[in-house]
């Protein structure tokens, strides 16, 4: 299969199966583009908190019984739309566009537990502990797969279904109203780790040339995801 005139990368070559050089280019161009989403996500964050009204912005989106479950749903249309774009093979800055849309949706849903963890824990320095552990977590699990060169797109199938279990018991416990524990929390830690090494696996195994940007979107999320539940069970160490 051939990619339509004016694509953003001529052939479907994989990267696996592209030179040394076209591979480390590839792999560099992720992870800059990784850094850079934190990196915007970081300066979003700090701008909102300075000059923004955070406490109106969390009891809004926490308001009401079912607000959270509005919100999880317009951060779900987003993040589908955001990789659509990202994953675009005519228009690099479709692929931008779709990377910036997606760190903005994250940088907004993020607002209440960054509030909550700093408002309520001033001096626990919570969010530096959640942060330097979701780094030591990626760059293991990182180091993993480079090392080893293993492909875990065996993971797929049970990542899917881990993803769907997860959603339906944070719809439940928003319905119902019961309380997500501790055991959840950690689950939600290892199904974060598995994406993050399925995530890397496809950037050495399975993405094409040209594909760094949706790549980066990927992994992007998956730390995010491991980040917001990294930060939950530091919180909840510390209420302990």
């Amino acid at each position: 299969m051939t990619q339509s005139t004016g694509a953003v990368w001529p052939s479907d070559q994989i990267v696996a199966e592209s030179s040394i050089d076209a591979r480390g280019d590839f792999i560099r161009k992720t992870y800059l583009h990784l850094a850079g989403a934190i990196g915007a996500f970081i300066v979003l964050q700090v701008a909102i908190f300075q000059f923004v009204d955070v406490e109106a912005i969390t009891m809004t989106l926490l308001g009401g019984p079912y607000s959270w479950l509005i919100v999880l749903g317009a951060f779900m249309a987003v993040s589908w739309l955001a990789r659509y774009w990202a994953e675009s093979s005519t228009s690099l800055g479709v692929q931008y566009a779709g990377l910036g849309l997606y760190v903005v949706a994250q940088a907004v849903i993020f607002v209440p537990i960054l509030y909550i963890a700093s408002d309520f824990y001033p001096e626990a320095n919570i969010i530096t502990t959640a942060a330097l552990t979701t780094i030591a977590i990626f760059a293991g699990l990182t180091l993993v797969v480079f090392v080893s060169g293993a492909d875990f797109s065996f993971l797929r199938g049970a990542l899917a279904i881990g993803g769907i279990a997860a959603m339906a018991l944070i719809v439940l416990s928003i319905v119902i109203g019961f309380e997500l524990g501790l055991i959840f929390t950690v689950a939600m830690i290892a199904l974060a780790s598995g994406y993050i090494l399925y995530d890397t696996s496809n950037i050495i195994h399975h993405y094409r040339i040209g594909q760094h940007v949706a790549a980066s979107l990927a992994l992007f999320a998956s730390v995010a995801l491991l980040f917001w539940y990294v930060l939950r069970l530091v919180m909840a160490m510390q209420r302990n």
